[in-house]
């Protein structure tokens, strides 16, 4: 079979033909463009290092495109039971509130339709990215897969079932009318456009871009997936068939990347959502920093044949001037916790789900809305220097990411000077007392108070220095059990 060529290696970039003014998608053509000589490189270890970097790219100013009003919302009017599903039926929530900001929201949808023999599209995988168009900002809220909740029309039911019932029922715009219904029911947010795709788009989409890198600050333990690969950087459990992938840092296929995001053997569903939006962020980060997002064209070609979607070209091509210059620190990253925002419960059919909890989940969909105020993006404009004392590989790296994962700017810079240590230090060069990001930076990191040094420098180059320990415990999610050795 042909090797399929990943954009990175066949990038284009879009340009109006010269002497015409059209704005029209169909007015662009494409100019061939490769990265001289500079190749992807898969190391023995599995983990990235420094190479030659890639040109800079600039590319060329896309046409103004005018953007689609956004679809209209209508509201259910239909009657609804006192009670379905062996529990009462919640009433409609209010519509969150926008602040008068400009928001487009889009559901992201996986599905596990080539697993299953019964024909039905489960979409496991829920993730709703707010847009603020007025503020630059983006907000990703992930819901598990096994949500209780009131579908219009029908019952209460797991939320992944939403998609295929409103399909088979003929529901108003097929599956994605009645689950933007059911989103609008019951959680207050009116989705605009979805796209849905299932393993080999997930796949082809990581591939496209060349691979991800990724920072895995939990150790994943499972099987071997079908339709995944385990990373290379995975040893076999002392459970039988089982593979461990240790906390570090890791360069990713798309069938990779799918091994990673699936895993839920000693995590839970609430986890998997997470890994699944940071793998979002890396494909992202990617396309953005590999010149890919400035020729976005040929990108959109390659996608469309593995998504399904209402979105349309001039939708994508309105939105690139905010994906190539969006600050890492405006992207907030939401999932709903266990027990607080949700109630495990048991239905008559036998069955596992997650009962919302109203008074704690509506707080958490309102900071969903909410962009990040300036006393935040302050917060997150902290210069943090991480060097690693840890004896473990990469783990700088992986503190980096944990920390940029909490909207706070860190670069990793290797092994520390000192040498191993035993405990992780925090040095505070601000000198502030108030308003300084060192309480956060600790709870993040894990670091103990004591461990926190002031030692103010007017002439600092960065406001905080992180020297890792082997004492270090990069996890810090709940949930998360113990691997095989």
């Amino acid at each position: 079979m042909e090797r399929r060529q990943p954009l990175i290696e066949q990038t284009a970039t879009a340009l109006a033909p010269s002497g015409q003014g059209s704005n029209s998608p169909a007015s662009l053509r494409l100019v061939s463009w490769r990265p001289g000589s500079d190749e992807f490189v898969q190391f023995e270890t599995n983990t990235p290092q420094p190479t030659s970097v890639l040109p800079t790219m600039i590319p060329a100013t896309l046409p103004p495109v005018a953007t689609r009003p956004l679809p209209t919302v209508y509201f259910y009017g239909g009657p609804v039971a006192a009670e379905a599903g062996g529990t009462a039926v919640p009433t409609a929530v209010q519509p969150l509130d926008r602040y008068g900001n400009d928001l487009m929201n889009i559901a992201l949808l996986g599905h596990d339709g080539e697993l299953t023999e019964d024909g039905f599209i489960r979409t496991d995988t829920i993730i709703i990215v707010s847009i603020n168009r007025t503020t630059g900002s983006v907000a990703m809220l992930t819901l598990p897969r096994d949500l209780y909740v009131y579908m219009p029309g029908w019952t209460m039911q797991r939320i992944n079932l939403a998609y295929i019932h409103g399909e088979t029922s003929g529901w108003t715009d097929g599956g994605f009318g009645l689950l933007r219904q059911t989103l609008l029911y019951n959680l207050g947010i009116n989705i605009h456009y979805y796209a849905m795709v299932n393993l080999t788009g997930f796949k082809a989409i990581v591939d496209a871009v060349g691979g991800v890198d990724l920072a895995v600050d939990c150790a994943i333990e499972d099987l071997p997936l079908i339709g995944a690969e385990t990373p290379s950087g995975a040893y076999p459990s002392t459970n039988e068939d089982y593979f461990v992938l240790p906390v570090g840092y890791y360069h990713m296929s798309g069938a990779e990347a799918l091994w990673y995001v699936r895993s839920r053997h000693n995590s839970s569903d609430f986890d998997r959502g997470r890994r699944q939006q940071q793998v979002l962020r890396a494909v992202w980060r990617k396309a953005r920093d590999t010149g890919l997002l400035g020729n976005v064209l040929p990108l959109w070609t390659e996608g469309s044949q593995y998504v399904e979607t209402n979105l349309v070209v001039e939708d994508i091509l309105g939105l690139v001037p905010l994906a190539i210059s969006l600050d890492p620190a405006r992207i907030d990253n939401y999932r709903l916790a266990r027990t607080y925002h949700t109630i495990p419960w048991q239905p008559p059919d036998g069955s596992n789900v997650q009962l919302p909890v109203y008074d704690t989940l509506r707080e958490l969909l309102q900071d969903f809305y909410t962009p990040p105020t300036e006393n935040q993006l302050l917060f997150r404009a902290a210069a943090v220097q991480v060097v690693n004392g840890s004896g473990n590989a990469d783990w700088d790296r992986v503190a980096a990411e944990r920390l940029a994962w909490d909207g706070i700017g860190a670069v990793a810079e290797g092994l520390s000077p000192e040498g191993v240590i035993d405990e992780t230090i925090l040095i505070d060069y601000t000198g502030r007392t108030k308003g300084s990001s060192a309480e956060r930076i600790a709870r993040v990191l894990n670091i103990r108070p004591e461990n926190i040094r002031l030692e103010p420098n007017p002439n600092r180059e960065v406001d905080f220095q992180v020297i890792l320990g082997r004492n270090y415990s990069s996890c810090v999610e709940d949930g998360i059990l113990p691997v095989g050795g």
